[in-house]
């Protein structure tokens, strides 16, 4: 049985994964047209067997599927759990639990950022899948035998994709490294969209509070009618028009005709009515309660250096310790770093601390220094001679 349409059929899977350990989970899904994804299919594999859910199957319930994945007692792996976990929040309003990302314990293990599906089950197993169909359109009914078999692919190797990275990780003790990056992933409020916090997305120019003001009251105003309409943003308003409309702050429906991004038919009908209003709304707020943005630091003259420096050692431990440098610390982390000792960011906590951040700071303290051995032929660390 690899695909199910039947509610019965699906009751009887669930029920026999609930005896399983470990399940795999994928999920197929189109968004290009809607804000919400729309979800096509799911691919779970337990031990014994693996199948498709049309979840757009004729009149098919998926309550035994939201149960299954709200078992605890049974881990699901996902491979770049972020969009999967995002679609079974909007089905269900849980975070499949307990969760595991082949992608993430990729990334502890030395494989990269980002590390591919693909790449991972080529290196575990030897088999090379073919991703011909990625872009296929999972709408379109009946599916094919061969879309079947692609979308059960991702399932069906993963389980072993799994077994492998979780021996490494146990092997070189860094397990405890994974399950900490899990408990942001399955933060329900990882995934919470707060519309008057969209306005944070934006790259604006003018850091005027009364231009924030407005742009945060219209960014609010698009998300809330994309939502409703199930609609992309960029369909409702695009960002470089919302932009325009909130440097221009129009107070009449002529004044918003002079916005040359925004369509005439959208200035005039309801949608323009809505961002007049929108704008009115954040011209209003008091000044003191403005958003601001948040005041980044410019690194005093030198201290470029110092984050030049904290990079190349950044990649020397990175290599060392077989981890992507991606999970250790951001550009924008090693500039906090060098502002301060005591900054609060990862790369100062925890394991990364251990690989990392100790050494980061005793550079920054003049107690160690980065220097290239020729006999070795690697960068390394050196202890400093303090003169006297």
């Amino acid at each position: 049985m690899s695909l199910i349409t039947e509610t019965n059929e699906l009751a009887a899977f669930c029920a026999r994964r609930e005896h399983d350990a470990v399940i795999a989970v994928d999920t197929e899904f189109i968004r290009e047209k809607t804000y919400w994804p729309q979800l096509c299919l799911v691919q779970i594999a337990g031990a014994e067997e693996a199948c498709c859910i049309d979840t757009l199957a004729p009149a098919i319930d998926l309550a035994p599927l939201q149960e299954l994945m709200a078992n605890r007692r049974v881990l699901k792996i996902f491979h770049s759990a972020r969009q999967d976990i995002e679609i079974f929040i909007a089905m269900t309003g849980v975070v499949p639990v307990p969760l595991f990302d082949t992608q993430v314990a990729a990334m502890v293990c030395g494989f990269g950022d980002s590390v591919g599906y693909e790449t991972l089950v080529n290196t575990v197993t030897g088999v090379r899948l073919d991703k011909s169909m990625r872009f296929t359109d999972w709408s379109q009914r009946p599916l094919t035998d061969r879309q079947i078999q692609y979308a059960l692919a991702d399932v069906t190797y993963l389980l072993s994709v799994y077994e492998s990275l979780k021996g490494r990780l146990e092997t070189e003790k860094r397990l405890s490294w994974v399950e900490e990056e899990m408990v942001t992933l399955t933060d329900p409020a990882t995934y919470r969209v707060d519309p008057h916090e969209i306005w944070r997305r934006f790259k604006p120019r003018s850091s005027n509070p009364r231009f924030l003001a407005v742009l945060r009251e219209l960014a609010a105003w698009r998300e809330n009618e994309a939502q409703s309409r199930n609609l992309p943003r960029q369909r409702i308003l695009r960002d470089e028009a919302l932009l325009e409309v909130a440097a221009l702050a129009p107070a009449t429906p002529d004044d918003l005709c002079h916005a040359r991004l925004v369509p005439k038919s959208a200035a005039e009908g309801r949608h323009g009515q809505e961002m007049l209003t929108a704008v009115a709304r954040g011209a209003a707020i008091p000044l003191a309660r403005c958003p601001v943005l948040p005041e980044r630091k410019l690194l005093p003259g030198g201290m470029t250096a110092v984050v030049d420096l904290l990079r190349v050692l950044l990649k020397m431990k990175c290599d060392q310790h077989d981890v992507a440098q991606k999970l250790v610390a951001s550009t924008e982390d090693l500039e906090k770093m060098t502002l301060t000792d005591e900054s609060d960011v990862p790369a100062l906590q925890g394991w990364r601390r251990e690989i990392f951040g100790a050494d980061a700071l005793r550079i920054k303290q003049g107690e160690v220094a980065l220097v290239f051995s020729p006999k070795e032929r690697r960068v390394k660390l050196m202890p400093v001679k303090r003169k006297g």
